[in-house]
């Protein structure tokens, strides 16, 4: 027998042959942390997933992917153990509200995220205490007139060219969310330009700007954005993690094992749980 389980087996016998009921809990405690019980186990990851797609009017465009996209982040909670909240109502801002997640993802979401001022110091209070952040496809036209949320999220979305399959190269193969992909895959979507890019960020999915088609239709400088367009990123911006992906538009694809290791470990990364 090992030093350690002789050492515990003769003290369990020395206080379960007393009478004395502290000493016996005292025991209980000491031999179910040794054991590694649940008195020692942490707290499961919650994640937010937030989707709300509309302004202050009421108005605007509402991907028909975000059902798709909860049920796969559902799936990943459930097979990697973290639990998942969905909501589309900013009232669930609030500071008191967020201190229970480990990360919020903006799935989809669009337009204005926020309908108050205080919501908005609520985001931002949970990204400089830690908070871990992801942004799914559209998030990227969330709070088009907020600074602060283009920093977190890496830049703000500019323009898209038509659908059509392009080259999608691993840039940063070491990180997570990179985790099993090839070196470049074929990939039909919608090809995200994304201005206001956070200089801060390290891409991971890449595309060539110049083999994309219907540049001309773009009412944008096409040239201004980087050759090697960025597709993902991560940084750790004002105390959180963020990770982005602009990939995502197809409802169908968020069940491609591709896409969904993407967004998982994606998530996983935010919530501290991948490295």
């Amino acid at each position: 027998m090992p030093r350690s389980a002789k050492w515990f087996s003769g003290f369990a016998h020395r206080v379960f042959a007393r009478p004395d009921t502290t000493a016996v809990l005292s025991a209980f405690v000491i031999l179910g942390i040794a054991a590694g019980s649940p008195l020692t186990a942490a707290a499961q990851p919650r994640v937010l997933v937030y989707t709300r797609n509309y302004t202050s009017d009421g108005k605007g465009y509402v991907h028909d992917n975000i059902a798709s996209s909860v049920q796969a982040i559902k799936k990943m909670g459930a097979e990697k153990g973290f639990a998942v909240d969905v909501s589309e109502d900013p009232a669930t801002f609030s500071q008191a509200n967020l201190k229970q997640y480990s990360a919020i993802v903006f799935s989809n979401s669009n337009n204005q995220a926020f309908s108050s001022d205080a919501q908005r110091d609520a985001f931002r209070q949970y990204i400089e205490a830690g908070g871990g952040f992801v942004g799914i496809h559209s998030a990227s036209g969330s709070e088009r007139d907020w600074p602060y949320f283009w920093s977190v999220l890496g830049g703000r979305f500019s323009a898209h060219p038509k659908m059509q399959t392009f080259t999608v190269r691993v840039a940063d193969a070491a990180f997570p969310a990179a985790k099993n992909l090839p070196a470049q895959f074929e990939w039909t979507d919608e090809c995200y330009f994304i201005d206001h890019l956070n200089p801060d960020i390290h891409p991971v999915l890449v595309t060539d700007r110049g083999k994309l088609s219907a540049l001309e239709q773009l009412k944008i400088d096409v040239a201004s954005f980087p050759n090697s367009l960025p597709l993902a990123w991560y940084h750790q911006f004002d105390g959180g993690r963020e990770f982005y992906l602009a990939l995502g538009h197809n409802k169908e694809d968020y069940s491609n094992p591709i896409l969904y290791g993407i967004i998982e470990n994606g998530i996983l990364w935010a919530i501290g749980a991948a490295r």
